[in-house]
């Protein structure tokens, strides 16, 4: 195994790419704060319900889905340095892992209870047992269970039975349901209630999506490819590594519009057939947000060669530093702007004044960010969690 220090440039374009993935996941959550209450389209004029469309279509079309999977990368990446630093001092990073996801977990909570429904932290905090188990397993081993975990294996088995059993249906995860009860204590503006509806029916609805979706296994998935980007040390700018992720460019880019089409086709049938739309549906609609995710981490890594990429994002680099603080202070100023408990700003701002706050808020974070890191080495929420990692480590 290599065993390289990561070079500064490097740990710079990580935290730039990690800071591109908070911003576009809170450009996709701007628009879900609301539950999608948006102002009546007979509220507004005509050019705005359209720009409305466009928007709306055009943030999820290229963040949604492709944010959360850039950042499990990152996330299996950042596991591998924290394990590789310690295996170079010959300690077991894995059980000090477990402690460090059960902290997340916390956090987790801590989110669910300002967003219901829409939170990663704690989903993560489960799945990151997947590198625990895998940490020391071979990078051959690893990648197999990877492509399998990424293949979205339960969907497939789902379809297979349906096959020899033409009466077989998928598991009802009530997910409708659960957002429906969601939405509606969301609009009573009842705080007391809200809480609670967000500690139970919320959890119960985030995971029950991510179930349906087939979402907990391609985390699995990413986390190990990011591991192994890191083993491999595939974020070094060398010859051999441009080519790479050229290569991976490439391929991506051109899978994505068959992957596409072929989602089309299977929701196609969904009338003839209802369970292929939760199973080969499923499928190849993740396999084409993973093909473009893929489009656009090949793309940051190539562009971050450049000088004039480097600075355009430059602040993107202290964005991405405080990720943990910065998604829950999303979360938080999300919720009390457009939902009754607060401003209730989702009656009167559709998708297209959404997102330009979205945007004005991301801002303003980062002048936050850049005034914090300019007296701070870590985020607040980032120095919480490093203390309590090492908590009775005798390390500071």
């Amino acid at each position: 195994m290599n065993t390289q220090a990561p070079p500064s440039q490097r740990i710079e374009m990580i935290d730039a790419l990690r800071g591109f993935a908070i911003l576009a996941i809170f450009l996709v959550h701007i628009q879900e704060f609301g539950f999608f209450s948006f102002p009546p389209p007979e509220s507004q004029p005509e050019w705005l319900n359209s720009l409305d469309d466009i928007v709306s279509r055009l943030v999820f079309s290229i963040f949604a889905g492709k944010s959360y999977s850039i950042f499990a990368l990152l996330f299996g990446f950042t596991f591998y340095v924290q394990f590789h630093n310690q295996e170079v001092k010959g300690n077991d990073f894995g059980y000090r892992f477990l402690w460090r996801m059960l902290i997340l977990f916390g956090f987790g909570m801590i989110n669910c209870l300002l967003y219901p429904g829409g939170d990663i932290l704690f989903v993560y905090a489960i799945v990151g047992v997947f590198l625990f188990v895998v940490r020391k397993w071979s990078n051959k081993a690893i990648l197999i269970t990877a492509i399998i975990l990424l293949a979205q294996p339960m969907e497939w088995i789902h379809y297979a039975i349906s096959l020899f059993n033409p009466e077989y249906t998928l598991p009802d995860y009530r997910v409708g349901e659960l957002y429906g009860e969601l939405h509606r204590v969301a609009t009573t503006g009842d705080l007391k209630e809200y809480f609670y509806a967000s500690m139970t029916t919320g959890i119960m609805a985030n995971i029950a999506w991510t179930l349906s979706v087939g979402r907990l296994l391609q985390i699995a998935g990413l986390f190990m490819i990011g591991y192994l980007i890191g083993r491999k040390q595939l974020f070094v700018a060398t010859e051999k590594n441009i080519r790479f992720w050229v290569y991976i460019l490439v391929v991506s880019a051109l899978l994505y519009n068959p992957l596409m089409e072929l989602k089309a086709i299977m929701y196609s049938r969904v009338e003839q057939t209802p369970i292929i739309g939760g199973t080969l549906g499923v499928v190849f609609d993740m396999w084409q947000k993973l093909a473009f995710t893929f489009v656009i981490v090949a793309s940051f890594v190539l562009l971050y060669q450049k000088n004039f990429f480097v600075r355009l994002t430059n602040n993107l680099r202290y964005f991405g530093r405080m990720t943990l603080t910065n998604y829950l202070v999303q979360s938080a100023i999300g919720t009390f702007l457009f939902q009754p408990i607060g401003f209730n700003l989702s009656k009167y701002s559709g998708a297209t004044l959404s997102f330009l706050i979205g945007l004005v808020l991301i801002y303003i974070q980062i002048l936050f960010c850049k005034w914090w890191l300019s007296r701070h080495k870590q985020g607040p929420l980032e120095s919480v969690w490093h203390k309590l990692t090492w908590i009775n480590s005798g390390r500071q």
